[in-house]
């Protein structure tokens, strides 16, 4: 008589998902303090990542299973873990990247990002991120729900679900219009003058050679530290501006004109391009891409102001 086999217990949900360790996301926030150090960040904002370190490292329960209980909410009780902190860590922890360390490191290559996404491949990935201008998953799934995705050529009813489910097993929650992922409101937006400012600030400064040089892993084949980066500070806002390093801009010799700039803070969200208006009223300005609107109305009340280098 043979013996039927005993039936192996499949691996709980738990046990399939990927322990990320407290010293491991302690590891990560150490890395950003030390680069953003080195890159001329605000102390405080490095104080605060290393703080943030110490205590992951010194807090009895993972935070992984904090984060699975309570949420963000349970990150944030935490001593010395603020709103952007908490995110941090949220991404570590669910993406296992963080687009700010990304960009620290010379990467930043959204395309490479969203490619490890379900049914984007390399070229999809490039056509996303420069059609809609947006650079994390977050923001991806935002576009999954808002219509924006669903207009970028090859991206069909199909293609666009398959990306929220998988965003959504990523995110471990269900496949339904997440609460918190939606675009930024109109009134959260930063106004444009700001972005300017941090425009022809970091353009002056690259200028003059004022900024520290970081070697990008694109379009970078012999790795020479070349695209300059600022970190500044707007009323505790944080951003990061660089020039953008996408095969668009290297196409359209757009190199040294357009300038991405990253918010580091609410979520790690927002992304803004700016660049010279070749056509147009705006012509010879510099503009938000997307906020055209609201430049013009802007060099209304500055006439003077070309903002061009």
């Amino acid at each position: 008589m043979v013996r039927a086999a005993k039936k192996t217990k499949s691996p709980t949900k738990a046990a399939q998902a990927q322990v990320v360790t407290n010293e491991q996301i302690a590891e990560t926030l150490v890395e950003i303090a030390d680069k953003l150090e080195r890159q001329g960040a605000n102390p405080y904002r490095v104080r605060a990542y290393r703080q943030g370190a110490e205590t992951v490292r010194h807090c009895e329960r993972p935070l992984q299973v904090i984060l699975a209980e309570k949420g963000v909410r349970g990150l944030l009780k935490l001593r010395g873990i603020g709103d952007s902190l908490a995110n941090a860590i949220e991404r570590i922890i669910h993406a296992k990247k963080i687009p700010l360390l990304e960009r620290l490191r010379g990467g930043g290559a959204p395309e490479r990002l969203f490619s490890t996404v379900a049914d984007i491949g390399p070229k999809l990935a490039t056509r996303i991120h420069e059609d809609l201008g947006i650079s994390t998953l977050t923001e991806l799934e935002a576009a999954c729900w808002d219509g924006r995705l669903q207009r970028v050529p090859g991206m069909g009813p199909k293609r666009v679900r398959a990306v929220r489910e998988s965003l959504a097993g990523r995110f471990h929650r269900a496949a339904e219009r997440p609460k918190d992922i939606t675009p930024l409101p109109p009134e959260d937006e930063p106004p444009v003058d700001e972005l300017l400012d941090i425009d022809r600030q970091y353009r002056d400064l690259a200028e003059r050679d004022r900024l520290m040089r970081i070697a990008p892993r694109r379009y970078n084949p012999e790795g020479k530290a070349w695209l300059p980066i600022l970190h500044t500070e707007r009323d505790c806002r944080q951003y990061t501006a660089l020039y953008s390093n996408t095969s668009r801009a290297h196409e359209l010799g757009a190199l040294r004109d357009w300038v991405v700039i990253f918010r580091d803070d609410k979520k790690l969200g927002g992304t803004w391009t700016v660049i010279t208006a070749r056509i147009g009223p705006l012509k010879g300005r510099r503009v938000v891409r997307g906020r055209e609107v609201e430049c013009a109305h802007y060099y209304e009340q500055h006439p003077k102001q070309l903002n061009v280098v």
